[in-house]
Parts: C-alpha cells; structure tokens; sequence
C-alpha cells in the first residue's frame, strides 16, 4: 500500500453522463449546431489513444507503449465550431484468444457500427500487415462513411506514405484520407475540422466544457494502470488490472482515493511493490499527479495490490470495465 494521508468515508465525484434534460437545452448549443460520433479503430499501438487526446486537447484515454492497454469504449468530446462531436478511442483490434480479448474486440467493432464515421488508423511504419489487412476485411460491411488516418507520419519518407495510401484505398475505397502525426500534431487540426463538417445537424449531446463521458474514478483507475505500464513495461504481463475503490471529496476540496491492482500471482504482485516497496511508491507518485490534472484537485492516493487469480474469468470485472461479458 502506498500512504500519502488519511481517512474514509466513499462518495463519488464523475464527469457527467449525456444530459437528462432535452439536449437542445443544453447551454452554448448555437443555431445550426451538429453533433455525432467517430469511431477510431485500428491494430492494437496504431496510436489511437495519443490521436484522441491530442483532438481533445487533454487525456482521457490512456498511452502506453504496451499494447492493447484501450479495453473500454473511451469517448472523448471536442467542439470544432458548430460542430460537437464525440470520438470513440476502440480497443485495438486483433486476433482474441482469451476471454478478455473477445470482449475488447466486440466492443471495438460495436463502437464502429454505432458510430456516424468511422476513422482507420494505421501506423505508417509497420504499414499493411495481417492485422490491418484483417480490419479492412471487416470494414468493408460497415455502412458508414470511412476515413484513413496514416500516423506517425514524421516517421517515414513521404514518397512511401503515398505508396502506403494508394495501397490501402485500393484494398478499400475510403472516402477522405487523411496524413497525421498524433504525437506532435502535424495534419490534426484539418482532420478535427474536417471530422466536424461530417456530423449530422442536430444539437449537441454533452453540456460546452464536458471532455468526456468517462466518470472520474473509471479514469482515475486508467491513469494508474498507465503508469504501471510505464514503470513495468516488460516485467509484467497485459492481465492486471486496476479499480477505484473509494472516492472522497474532503472538505478541503482535495480527493482522498483508494485503488486495488489486481494481478495473478504472488510473483506479479511481488512486481508490482518492488524492493521495500519502492516500485509501488513510484507508480503512486506518478499516478497522483496525472488523476490530480484530470480531477482538477489535489490528489490524496492509495495503493494496495492484491491476488486475484483467473480476474480475467469474472463477469464483474468486465462489468467495472464497461465490456460486455463473453460466454463460453
């Protein structure tokens, strides 16, 4: 456990869901507004999440080197004039051996099905391989209009990003193409913009200054799995995960949190809390201070890291995920 200060009593504090009310009351929807939602699918580590964010203009989806760390649908919420819309950041898609891996995928193409376009990323210096090649495949019987995002442009020769685009919109015919790096930026403004002409009239569905649907404490968990994938990229396995437990607003207006990581084996846990502890002390520090920008408070965090063998299995796991359980 890492300790940073004192006591309980649980009382949640979230980014609020859509409105109650009818969305055409929502407050700084101007005349001839649109709305909808994008979906941003790709291979695991095509940079879908650094893209969202840097169309956000703040985290609220984690990154890390490590792949498939996406598991839930993340929207996140931009306003580009008129236009409101809400980005769906996917898990990555790939092939699903386990259990976990089949809900991930059904909820990545679920988001793209529901969606009003649906964006491919692609990282342009892996290129086409098998897990694009099997994305296109299945993009094919989404009716939506589809975009492609070459990232990580900065990366390679742009004689070979042609190559790349005029391959893969001869695998597919998409409808706009578009040339980006997610990371510093480059093209992500006439993608925000073009993103927008593409939405539906209709009001907007989240109030002006909401970034995303995600409630708090689901991204407070996202951000410390984060930084134990920054801090134990090799060592430990994809399957740990991490829950909020308590949330209390002080009368200070600081935010008191107790979080569990969840690993497999002693071994992983081991891991996880590093020589006298010092590997967990780490995790915390950095977590605190990434929860405390998306909180906008001041941070008050406590770890503890438990055992929970075939996690994985339990159908409340996914439920706290926001996945969809898969039988059999």
């Amino acid at each position: 456990m890492i300790d940073e200060h004192d006591d309980h009593t649980p009382e949640e504090s979230a980014v609020p869901a859509a409105p109650a009310t009818t969305p055409s009351t929502l407050p700084g929807t101007p005349e001839g507004a649109r709305a909808g939602f994008v979906a941003l699918i790709g291979a695991p580590n095509a940079g879908k999440s650094t893209l969202l964010n840097n169309l956000v203009g703040t985290k609220v989806s984690i990154v890390s080197r490590k792949v498939q760390t996406t598991r839930a649908l993340i929207r996140g919420i931009v306003i580009e004039g008129k236009a409101q819309i809400v980005l769906v950041d996917t898990p990555g898609i790939f092939a699903p051996k386990r259990r976990l891996d089949r809900a991930m995928v059904h909820s990545a193409w679920s988001g793209a099905a529901d969606a009003d376009a649906v964006c491919l990323l692609v990282d342009a210096r892996k290129g086409v391989d098998e897990e694009v090649e099997a994305v296109i495949a299945r993009l094919k019987d989404v009716r939506r209009p589809r975009i492609l995002i070459l990232n990580k442009i900065d990366l390679i020769l742009r004689e070979r990003l042609l190559e790349l685009a005029a391959r893969l919109n001869g695998l597919l015919p998409f409808d706009q193409t578009f040339m980006v790096s997610a990371l510093n930026g480059d093209g992500v403004d006439t993608l925000r913009r073009q993103l927008a002409a593409l939405m539906p009239e209709g009001p907007w569905l989240y109030p002006e200054d909401q970034v995303s649907d995600a409630p708090l404490r689901m991204l407070a968990a996202e951000i410390t799995r984060e930084k134990i994938y920054d801090r134990l990229h090799e060592e430990l396995p994809y399957r740990s995960t991490v829950e909020t437990d308590q949330w209390q607003v002080r009368p200070d207006g600081s935010v008191r949190i107790e979080q569990t990581i969840f690993v497999e084996r002693e071994s992983q846990r081991s891991i996880v809390l590093g020589k006298g502890g010092q590997t967990i002390k780490a995790i915390g520090q950095a977590a605190r201070i990434g929860i405390a920008e998306a909180a906008d408070a001041k941070v008050h965090l406590f770890l503890h890291v438990k055992v929970r063998e075939n996690w994985a299995d339990d159908p409340a796991r996914y439920r706290e995920m926001g996945l969809e359980f898969p039988r059999g």
